[in-house]
């Protein structure tokens, strides 16, 4: 049994899936960009903004599930240029707590709309 989230304080799906879903007390947060959820644009700045922007998103849709981010027990980070590690990694940092989620980060050749970060996440509902 699956549930879908969905909710106005995160971009709107690009395409055919769900932003979360809930199943087997997990919540699936779908890949998230650094979208302003106003406005549907890309926010203004570099990796750093744009890795903000894409960790709030992911907070907004774990919000609408009654999770956050203290729930996330694996995060996925996809990069379009690995340069940009270091400081993706410095504000990802300051939004995980004393036990950070499991996580992986790859380079991947395109994101979609061109995006340089795209992350996913998956957080457990009971603590």
């Amino acid at each position: 049994m699956k549930k879908a989230i969905a909710t106005s304080e995160a971009p709107a799906a690009v395409g055919p899936y769900s932003q979360g879903i809930v199943s087997g007390g997990f919540v699936f947060v779908s890949g998230q960009l650094p979208l302003d959820p106003a406005t549907g644009q890309f926010v203004e700045g570099g990796i750093e903004e744009q890795t903000a922007r894409v960790i709030e998103n992911l907070q907004a849709v774990l919000k609408a599930a009654g999770a956050d981010l203290d729930s996330v027990v694996k995060v996925t980070v996809f990069l379009a240029d690995m340069n940009d590690f270091a400081a993706m990694n410095k504000v990802y940092t300051s939004f995980f707590g004393s036990v950070p989620p499991a996580r992986s980060a790859v380079q991947v050749a395109r994101l979609p709309k061109d995006a340089r970060i795209e992350m996913e996440a998956i957080a457990c509902l009971s603590r």
